[in-house]
């Protein structure tokens, strides 16, 4: 067994099982004039007869590869079509275009996609079919504004709002929240504009627990969210004084019933309209745990929401992996322990990295505290879109070699986190892993190999 080697290929098995292209080809067939979908335990049928257009709308760091699937799946039958990438992330289609937002901060790009997104959504009617290509990422590829009777914020407000929720440890949900209340789109407002249009969403999703409404904002899923509990979010990170002052002048307009909430489970516009999930974490971890067992491992499925700090996490993976070297238990070496999710980390330093790539130092420290119980221990941690962070890496690796090379080299495990410095670290160590853009978001993973 060569454990880096393995780590790799468990981790690109699992990259390869959810690939949109094969989500969407799993999900979707046009038979005898009916399209079928079925995915996430739901299926629904559609006569193609009905409608007079067909249009696709799609956003996130998986719109690309899944919009080429679906030309591939319909063809002709495609009457036109938009999806917004990152930039660098087109793809070569037919009939459907595309056009760029900007990543993790929304930008100039994000607004005019928003608008164009809005406007080809506003073009259906009764005779119409949407299908809507969703996934991670797209809460800020397609950020306009919300305005409403002289009320709303500039695109610098939603920049700032953006950045500070980043930093401050807040997790997907409770950003989406905030967002969905400041977003023209967000929060199920692109399903009202679809409407009366029959919609069909698949959807990959990036968030832990696949709730539908927080995946990208929610823009064709029902919220149950309020502008009340986004303002208890702010409150909670005490972020009230920090943030700028039209989006809290926004958000209390809101809790005072002086903007509109975002369309709730019953309204009429989700009447026509269908949300299917098609792509998860779970998924790719049992994928991971198939190619673990072909590799000569035990594998087990410790979580697929794993939440809170990179270096909590860490610790109670490395606390997992301790217990399976010690005495065999959850599963005996040689032992693959997987985990997915998506954890957050709290900016205090002026370091370079990712979650991930913060995590596999934290479990670096927890490896240099006992080196005799870890001697067998291999990890990694990862997102499956290739990206942690603003870095070039998807990730790092943890071994106890790597413990050692820190030591001679005189460079502090402590210091890189004291400092979010993770990145520069595993640099210097030969453990990022790398695989560039994958297409594919659903979450991030983490592997732990035990060989006695």
């Amino acid at each position: 067994m060569d454990p880096k080697r393995d780590l790799t290929n468990i981790a690109l098995a699992s990259i390869a099982s959810v690939d949109p292209r094969a989500i969407v080809t799993r999900s979707m067939s046009v038979d005898s004039g009916f399209l079928r979908v079925n995915a996430g335990g739901a299926a629904r049928e559609l006569d193609l007869s009905r409608f007079q257009k067909i249009f696709v709308l799609g956003v996130g760091k998986a719109a690309g590869l899944m919009a080429q699937a679906i030309e591939a799946l319909l063809g002709t039958r495609i009457t036109k079509g938009l999806i917004v990438v990152k930039p660098g992330r087109e793809v070569r289609l037919a009939r459907i275009r595309q056009t760029t937002g900007g990543h993790p901060v929304p930008d100039e790009t994000s607004v005019r996609a928003a608008g164009m997104i809005a406007a080809l959504a506003d073009e259906g009617d009764e005779r119409t079919l949407v299908i809507n290509l969703i996934s991670g990422g797209g809460s800020s590829l397609l950020a306009a504004p919300l305005l409403h009777a002289g009320l709303g914020v500039t695109l610098g407000d939603i920049q700032q709002t953006t950045r500070q929720l980043l930093a401050c440890g807040a997790e997907i949900h409770e950003i989406n929240c905030i967002r969905k209340h400041l977003l023209l789109l967000a929060g199920g407002r692109l399903a009202r504009r679809i409407a009366p249009a029959t919609s069909v969403s698949l959807v990959l999703s990036d968030v832990v627990g696949d709730d539908l409404q927080t995946i990208a904002s929610g823009p064709t899923s029902p919220d149950t969210t309020t502008y009340e509990q986004a303002l208890s979010i702010i409150e909670h990170y005490g972020m009230g004084q920090t943030l700028p002052g039209p989006v809290m002048d926004f958000l209390r307009a809101g809790a005072d019933a002086k903007v509109p909430e975002t369309p709730k489970p019953g309204a009429p516009e989700f009447s026509s309209c269908a949300n299917f999930l098609a792509g998860t974490n779970l998924l790719a971890l049992q994928s991971a745990a198939a190619e673990a067992a072909s590799l000569g491992y035990h594998p087990t499925i410790f979580t697929s929401r794993l939440t809170g700090e990179a270096r909590e996490a860490a610790r109670s993976l490395a606390a997992v992996a301790r217990g399976v070297a010690a005495t065999g238990v959850p599963c005996v070496p040689p032992a693959c322990i997987l985990a997915g999710g998506e954890t957050t980390v709290t900016i205090r330093g002026r370091g370079k990295g990712g979650r991930n790539q913060e995590l596999a130092v934290a479990f670096l420290e927890e490896m240099e505290k006992d080196p005799a119980l870890f001697s067998g221990t291999s990890f990694l941690s990862f997102s499956t879109d290739g990206e942690d962070g603003p870095t070039d890496a998807a990730g790092g690796f943890a071994f106890p070699s790597m413990v050692r090379g820190s030591q001679t080299a005189g460079m502090s495990i402590q210091e890189a986190l004291r400092e979010n410095d993770s990145y520069t670290l595993l640099k210097k160590l030969d453990g990022l892993f790398v695989t560039g853009p994958t297409g594919t978001n659903v979450c991030d993973i983490q592997i732990a190999l035990m060989i006695r």
